[in-house]
C-alpha cells in the first residue's frame, strides 16, 4: 500500500502558539505578572550561542522578559551554583535554563538539582521528573512536551494505540513514553541493546525516533499507517540536516509524519516560553510561599 504521509508542521503549530502565548503574557501584565525567563551559558559552544540568542529573541517575540548570563569557559561549578541560587531568589525569574552541555569539569546534576524546581523550565529536576512519573502536575521536558502538543493538534488519537520509541534518554524517551502512557498509549521503550527493533518499530501504531543517528529507521521498519514523530537532527558530511528516519522511504507508509528541520525542532522552544508561562502563573498565585 502506497500512500504519502501527511506533514506534521512543528513550524506552523509553534508559531501558532507562540501568538497564543503573546496573548496570554499580554493579559498576565494586566494582572501584575510580567513572566521573566534567565538563560545561563558558560563557554562558547557556537551551536549552543545560537540555542541562547533564538530563545533570547522568542522571549522578546512573547513578550517574555529575559536575561542572559554568558559565563567564561572557566567558570568554577562554585560560581555557577551561586548565580543559579541569586536567579532562584529573584522576583523577576520564573524560569531558570542552564545551556547544556556543561564544561566537563561541572557536574551536571549538582547543577540540574540546584535549581528550584518551581522555576525548572526544562523539567530535568529529579523533582519534576518525580511528579512526571507519579501523574503529579509538574513542569515537564519541552521537546517530549511539544511531541504531545503536535499530536493533538493534529487530533491524532493515542489512547489504546501502540506506541514505540527508540531512545531512552531522559529528556526525550522516558518522559515522552511516560506522557504517552498517561493518555493510554501502550508504551514500548527500544534502545541500543533491544534486540528485535526492526520487529518492535513494525508493531508501533506511533513509532518516535530520539537517538541522534541519521537514517537509523528505515522504511522497512515502518507500519502502513502509522505515526511517525523524528526527534533526530543530524547534521551529514554534505551539510545538510536529517533526522534518525530515512524520510522520504518512510513517507510512503506513515499517514503522519514530522520533518526535519521544521518538526518537532520548533516546538521545543515553544515549548520553553509555554514553561514559563505555566511557572510564573504557579509562582505568582501563591504569594505566601513568596517573599
Amino acid at each position: 500500500m502506497n500512500m504519502t504521509a501527511k506533514i506534521i508542521d512543528g513550524k506552523a503549530v509553534a508559531k501558532h502558539i507562540r501568538e497564543n502565548i503573546a496573548k496570554e503574557v499580554e493579559k498576565l501584565r494586566h494582572e501584575g505578572i510580567h513572566p521573566g525567563l534567565a538563560v545561563v551559558l558558560v563557554g562558547s559552544n557556537p551551536a549552543s550561542m545560537i540555542y541562547v540568542r533564538n530563545k533570547g529573541e522568542a522571549c522578546k517575540a512573547a513578550g517574555i522578559y529575559s536575561e542572559e548570563h554568558r559565563l567564561p569557559e572557566d567558570t568554577t561549578e562554585a560560581e555557577l551554583l551561586k548565580l543559579i541560587d541569586k536567579l532562584n531568589n529573584d522576583n523577576r525569574i520564573h524560569g531558570i535554563l542552564v545551556q547544556l552541555p556543561l564544561p566537563e569539569r561541572i557536574n551536571k546534576e549538582n547543577v540540574l538539582k540546584a535549581i528550584s524546581p518551581e522555576k525548572d523550565v526544562d523539567g530535568f529536576h529529579e523533582i519534576n521528573m518525580g511528579r512526571l512519573m507519579t501523574g503529579h502536575d509538574g513542569l515537564v521536558p519541552c521537546t517530549p512536551l511539544g511531541i504531545i502538543k503536535l499530536l493533538e493538534h493534529y487530533h491524532i488519537p493515542v489512547e489504546g494505540k501502540n506506541a514505540v520509541i527508540v531512545g531512552r534518554s531522559n529528556i526525550v524517551g522516558k518522559p515522552v513514553a511516560l506522557m504517552l502512557l498517561q493518555r493510554n498509549a501502550t508504551v514500548t521503550i527500544c534502545h541500543t541493546r533491544t534486540k528485535n527493533m526492526s520487529e518492535l518499530c513494525r508493531q508501533a501504531d506511533i513509532l518516535i525516533a530520539a537517538v541522534g543517528r541519521s537514517h537509523m529507521i528505515s522504511g522497512d521498519m515502518i507500519k502502513d499507517g502509522a505515526v511517525v514523530v523524528d526527534v533526530g537532527i543530524n547534521r551529514q558530511d554534505s551539510g545538510k540536516l536529517v533526522g534518525d528516519v530515512d524520510f522520504e522511504a518512510a513517507s510512503e507508509k506513515a499517514s503522519w509524519i514530522t520533518p526535519v528541520p521544521g518538526g518537532v525542532g520548533p516546538m521545543t522552544i515553544a515549548m520553553l516560553l509555554y514553561n514559563t508561562v505555566k511557572a510564573a502563573k504557579h509562582i505568582a498565585r501563591q504569594p505566601m510561599a513568596h517573599k
